[in-house]
């Protein structure tokens, strides 16, 4: 998923950067774009043969130990309630988001598990009000229009193609991602994002780990395919646009980053009927249209 690491702090430069001035931007944007809307679909390909919840946890443990080992002593210079905050907010992302899109897509096409995954803009809305936080009335519009896209995937006999329990699953997921974001500004993270980020991959993982021990998950013998699709989320899905995403956010406008919130689910939809031959229904297209419009307007609230 991706889906919206908005919580990630801006870090150092580092090898994303390595192309110059706005060539460098939009290559790292769409490498965002591009990868963290094909995870959709390369999840959808792993939990064919692989278990949800091990596959997941070991997509991160793999990932944030590996770059934490890249980073070396760097990701050593965090305390314990630095250590603490990852481990929250990774349960919260990672765990939440991640993991609960990944049990869900055994049964809801990878298409359908994105567009759900994008109204998390709206749910750091409604958090926001929560504590008291005036919100202007586009905002509130956008929310409202948001959460009707989702009702039209959700509600029966809406062609959607997705049971509606698993489809909870991953409206628990966006809120979920969407709380750990929210939370993630105050919570004392470490300043440095890519020692963030590779903490908080390796805690969310141990807790998928733990969660498919004690759901009595077992590990048979993937296929071949299955296999493409871990390593993929592994390295392209999981370090490659982490360090793209983290990367932009110091050298990119936000307002530009943002709009990987509304394009991820479009490429997802297109890779899912492309490749997959997800189809694509009326009220499919309606209910990604609507809850697209709706970030993309409060996206340009929270300029």
């Amino acid at each position: 998923m991706s889906s919206s690491t908005a919580s990630v702090p801006s870090s150092s430069r580092g090898a994303a950067g390595s192309l110059t001035g706005g060539a460098a931007v939009w290559a790292n944007l769409a490498s965002v774009y591009l990868i963290w809307g094909s995870t959709y679909l390369a999840i959808r390909v792993l939990v064919r043969t692989v278990p949800p919840l091990y596959g997941a946890g070991a997509r991160f443990v793999v990932a944030g130990a590996l770059m934490l080992a890249f980073l070396g002593g760097r990701s050593l210079k965090v305390n314990r309630r630095e250590l603490l905050a990852c481990a929250v907010i990774g349960t919260l992302l990672a765990a939440g988001g991640n993991g609960l899109v990944t049990v869900a897509e055994q049964d809801v096409p990878s298409s359908i598990a994105a567009v759900l995954i994008a109204s998390v803009p709206l749910w750091i809305v409604v958090y926001r009000r929560v504590v008291g936080d005036r919100m202007s009335r586009a905002a509130v519009f956008g929310v409202l229009a948001g959460f009707a896209g989702v009702a039209i995937l959700l509600l029966p006999g809406s062609s959607s193609h997705a049971p509606l329990g698993p489809s909870l699953i991953i409206v628990a997921a966006a809120a979920s991602w969407g709380f750990g974001s929210f939370i993630s500004p105050t919570i004392g993270l470490p300043r440095d994002g890519l020692v963030t980020t590779g903490w908080q991959m390796l805690f969310g993982g141990l807790v998928l780990m733990a969660a498919g021990a004690a759901a009595g998950e077992h590990v048979g013998t993937p296929s071949g395919e299955s296999i493409w699709a871990w390593l993929y989320l592994v390295f392209i899905g999981s370090l490659v646009a982490y360090t793209s995403y983290t990367w932009l956010l110091r050298n990119a406008p936000i307002q530009l980053v943002s709009t990987y919130a509304y394009v991820n689910p479009v490429v997802a939809v297109i890779l899912g009927a492309v490749i997959l031959n997800e189809a694509i229904s009326g009220g499919t297209l309606i209910g990604t249209a609507v809850i697209v419009a709706s970030v993309a307007v409060i996206v340009r609230q929270r300029r």
